[in-house]
Parts: C-alpha cells; sequence; structure tokens
C-alpha cells in the first residue's frame, strides 16, 4: 500500500473535564447544555479580577497510576496519564502486544504550571537549595506525553505540541499524519493543561481576556453573544487513539469515525490578537478541506474555537464565511467552550472528540448562553439546545496566541 494512502480512523476516546470524567457523562451534560464553570475553588482568587473556572471535579489521580507516580507528576500529567488510560481501555488496543507500533503526541499550552508556581514561593522564601529534584520532570510541557508512554508501556513515536489553544488539534493532526505513513500502527492523541493557579489565571486576568461574570458564572462563557466579555479558563485532558484502519478491522475494533484532513496557516499578525479579516484562519480551513478531498457542501457540522473574546468571534465567523461562501449559513456551527470554558492546550482534543461524538450519535451540542447575537457574528450557532441531525462529517478549528492557525476534518466511517 503507498503510505501516504493509509487511512486512519478514531477507536477510543477518554476525556477529564469540568463536565465529567468519562466520555459519556460528559456527552449527555453537552446535549443538556450544562455548563461546568463555577467560582475557583483551588486557590484564593479574591485578588483577580476573574475568580470563575472550569474546575475538573472528582477527580482522584490513583484511580489511573499508584500513589508514588501520582506525586511525581503535576496535575496536567495526571489527567493526560488518566484520559490516554480511558482511550486505550475504550479502544480494547493491547499495548503490551506490540508497544514498538504505538506512540503518542500528547499537547500541553502551559505545561506544569502549578508545580512552577509552587516551587517559585520555595525558591523564594527558602533559596535553591531547596527546590524539589522532580520541578524540572513535573514542570516541562513534553512530561504529559513522556508520562503516557512509561505509565502505559508502548516505544512508538513520541512527541508534543505547544502551539496555545491550537496545541491539542495539532497534535492530533500530527498522530494523525504519522500513522497514515506508517510511522506508527496506532497513536494515542490529544492534549492536557491545568493552568487554573494564581499565575495561570493572572496572566489572563491583567490581559483583560476572562470574563468577569462572577456573580453567574455558569452564564459567564457566551460566544457570539453581544454581550460576551471574555474567555473562562479550564482545566482537563482529552485524548483519542487513531489507528491504522486495516490495523483496527483486523484486531476488530469498533471504529467511530476516520480523520481525513489537517490544515494549519501562520496569520504573521500580532503575538495574542487574531487578524480580524478571516483570511489567514481561512487559508487553515481550506486547507483541511482540501487534503479531505471534500467541498463545503460536505461539512454537516464544525466546532468552533469560539473563545468568547470580543475580536476572536468576529474574525472566526468571518473565517467561516470566507472559506465556506454561501455554504456558511446553512451550516451548523456551534462553541462547545460555552459550557466546558477553555481548556487551553486540550481545547481542540476535547473538541475533535466532541465532532466525534456528533458524527457517531448523530447529534449536535448547542451554544449555551446566546441569547443576544451579535450582528457581526451571524451564523447558525445551534442556540442554546442540542440539535438532532445526521453528522456525516465535521470539522473543529482551533486558534492559538501568535497566530497559530489549525483546521481538522473527521467524517463517518465508510468501508
Amino acid at each position: 500500500m503507498d503510505d501516504r494512502q493509509r487511512r486512519v480512523v478514531v477507536t477510543g476516546q477518554g476525556v477529564i473535564c469540568p463536565l465529567g470524567n468519562d466520555v459519556q457523562t460528559v456527552w449527555s451534560r453537552l446535549l443538556a447544555g450544562e455548563s461546568g464553570i463555577g467560582p475557583i475553588t483551588k486557590f484564593d482568587a479574591s485578588r483577580l479580577q476573574s475568580q470563575i473556572a472550569g474546575e475538573v471535579r472528582g477527580f482522584n489521580a490513583e484511580d489511573f497510576m499508584d500513589k508514588k507516580a501520582a506525586r511525581r507528576m503535576d496535575p496536567f500529567a495526571q489527567y493526560a496519564v488518566a484520559a490516554a488510560r480511558l482511550a486505550v481501555r475504550d479502544s480494547g488496543l493491547e499495548v503490551a502486544a506490540e508497544p514498538e507500533l504505538i506512540g503518542a503526541v500528547v499537547a500541553s499550552g502551559v505545561g506544569g504550571l502549578g508545580t512552577f508556581e509552587e516551587q517559585s514561593r520555595v525558591l523564594f522564601a527558602e533559596g535553591p537549595r531547596r527546590l524539589s529534584p522532580f520541578l524540572a520532570p513535573m514542570m516541562l510541557p513534553n512530561m504529559a506525553a513522556a508520562q503516557v508512554a512509561i505509565e502505559l508501556g508502548f516505544r512508538g513515536p513520541l512527541s508534543a505540541t505547544c502551539t496555545a489553544c491550537s496545541a491539542g488539534a495539532n497534535a492530533i493532526g500530527d498522530a494523525f499524519e504519522i500513522v497514515r505513513r506508517g510511522a506508527a500502527m496506532a497513536m494515542l492523541a490529544g492534549g492536557t493543561d491545568a493552568g487554573i493557579n494564581e499565575i495561570g489565571v493572572g496572566a489572563f486576568d491583567v490581559m483583560r481576556a476572562l470574563s468577569t461574570r462572577n456573580d453567574t458564572p455558569q452564564q459567564a462563557s457566551r460566544p457570539f453573544d453581544a454581550g460576551r466579555d471574555g474567555f473562562v479558563i479550564a482545566e482537563g485532558a482529552a485524548i483519542l487513539v487513531l489507528e491504522d484502519l486495516e490495523h483496527a478491522v483486523a484486531r476488530g475494533a469498533r471504529i467511530d469515525a476516520e480523520v481525513v484532513g489537517y490544515g494549519m496557516s501562520s496569520e504573521a499578525f500580532h503575538l495574542t490578537r487574531p487578524d480580524e479579516t478571516g483570511e489567514c484562519q481561512a487559508r487553515a480551513i481550506r486547507a483541511a478541506l482540501k487534503e479531505a478531498q471534500m467541498s463545503p457542501d460536505q461539512i454537516d457540522y464544525l466546532n468552533a474555537h469560539g473563545t468568547a473574546t470580543p475580536s476572536g468571534d468576529i474574525s472566526e465567523t468571518r473565517a467561516i464565511k470566507v472559506a465556506f461562501g454561501p455554504r456558511a449559513g446553512e451550516l451548523a456551527v456551534s462553541s462547545t467552550k460555552s459550557m466546558t470554558g477553555h481548556l487551553l492546550g486540550a481545547a481542540g482534543a476535547i473538541e475533535t472528540l466532541i465532532c466525534v461524538r456528533a458524527i457517531t450519535e448523530s447529534a449536535v451540542p448547542p451554544t449555551i448562553n446566546l441569547t443576544d447575537p451579535d450582528p457581526e457574528c451571524d451564523l447558525d450557532y445551534v442556540p442554546n439546545v442540542a440539535r438532532t441531525m445526521p453528522v456525516r462529517a465535521a470539522m473543529t478549528n482551533s486558534f492559538g496566541f501568535g497566530g497559530h492557525d489549525v483546521s481538522l476534518v473527521l467524517r463517518r466511517y465508510e468501508e
């Protein structure tokens, strides 16, 4: 077989996020239009303007790894290992049977930021000799991928992407290409972040990028709404098992969807602000469609980046119009960040997982809190109520600080 023609399918899913710690719970809550946003409890946020976040709740690291291993991981790595174990369990993949043929690409936007903050306090109070010898391996962004490999025991290709809010989508796209060219038979792909700490929230807070609707946290994330005032930071991880189709069929795996397109572009515009023409983001969308050999008319659902920032939602709306042309007004578009919050480097991963579920379940989650649409955001954002509809193909957009634009295309698996 020509390596470039290998087909890549999704055979497993795992998630840890503000809406729950298993795929079915998260999906049910998404369709119900429930929010996972609440007051910050992980630290005293009284000094910040934004005091709300999407926190992971009910998570016990020792359900997924032993106590000693957990102590040597920052939460961002713990979440990744947990989501990876859930994904492998869901897929039925036997890692021990062929460890050299299985690898991972696991993204993170900020790495072990909580460990960095904690150890910085130790440094300033007690000096460098009191720093933990585990500071470096707990802090580095690649350590989620490394810990996943160590804990699950595979020895194939291993990498990590760190492209801000596009990182999770980049990880899935990179893993897709690794499997497609035959360098691995299966890859664990996704993203993770745990940035709900004073330095993490404070960094975005001082930029005035975060919502300050502290009194009504579940209504705070308002993508495409005229009253939006910024994103809501969140944490968690999502991992997919991507597998060579022939390998999946040979072992009798359940096939959830097929990954068919991966597009990237650079805006070369600004460190944090998007190019509001939408032209740069549209290039990534078009590139993904081109690789998928699909036309805009063939996409049924688009999971938007949709962060609820004033300029970001406008630029994405324009990008969809530029890339999809007349089809844009007929396309079902929703931002699930209205419910999950923004998982930073894990956002693109959980939103790809949501696209897989939309395809398998023939349903589209809503954009909640969309009560007063911005006149400049005038597409069909599936407002407030989920929609039952056939989803033959879906796209997800991820746009990161620095001008990293990524789009992925998935479709229903057909023999």
